[in-house]
């Protein structure tokens, strides 16, 4: 029996609805404020219609747009759980910023490499090579926007979108 839209979720109902596992969720609850399901005897959540919107919106946010937690964190300090919960209703979120680079590997708790040659390839050119310190592709953060088109912009918004659902069917794997 399907439960009305109105109807609180468990733990187990909202992480099928969002296809992620119960972990993630918990692990959100500790990243984000204002993920506040209720809790009743014995620590079991339930999450309200509004919480799913939010988890939705976080999901998509995270997902599909590619931004870092520091990303949707700073979302909602600048616009607020209704915006989220509006974005995870499906409204259009066309004014939202691509991600920012400086908000990159990092934050997804994985190290953020830099190219470096082996001592027999380098030449007049490793000078121009990017230098580790500078940032993601070697481009100070309000550089690494520059210059792209807005071609440019979808073709890598869908590279990351790719990798980061790799990411998740490899995460999925290593549980079972």
């Amino acid at each position: 029996m399907d439960k009305s839209p109105e109807a609180f979720r468990t733990i187990s109902e909202a992480a099928d609805e969002l296809d992620l596992p119960q972990h993630v969720l918990r692990f959100w609850e500790t990243r984000f404020a204002t993920i506040r399901p209720l809790k009743r005897g014995g620590g079991r959540r339930y999450y309200r219609p509004e919480d799913v919107l939010l988890l939705k919106g976080i999901r998509y946010l995270l997902y599909d747009r590619g931004f870092t937690i520091k990303g949707v964190q700073k979302i909602l300090k600048d616009h607020g759980a209704r915006y989220v919960i509006g974005i995870g209703e499906g409204r259009p979120v066309e004014s939202l910023p691509l991600p920012e680079p400086d908000m990159g590997p990092d934050d997804l708790g994985e190290p953020e490499v830099a190219f470096e040659p082996d001592a027999d390839e380098k030449s007049e050119t490793a000078a121009e090579l990017p230098a580790p310190s500078r940032g993601l592709f070697g481009l100070k953060p309000k550089q690494a926007g520059a210059g792209l088109t807005h071609r440019d912009r979808e073709r890598l918004n869908d590279v990351l979108r790719d990798l980061l659902d790799a990411k998740r069917l490899l995460d999925r794997a290593r549980e079972n």
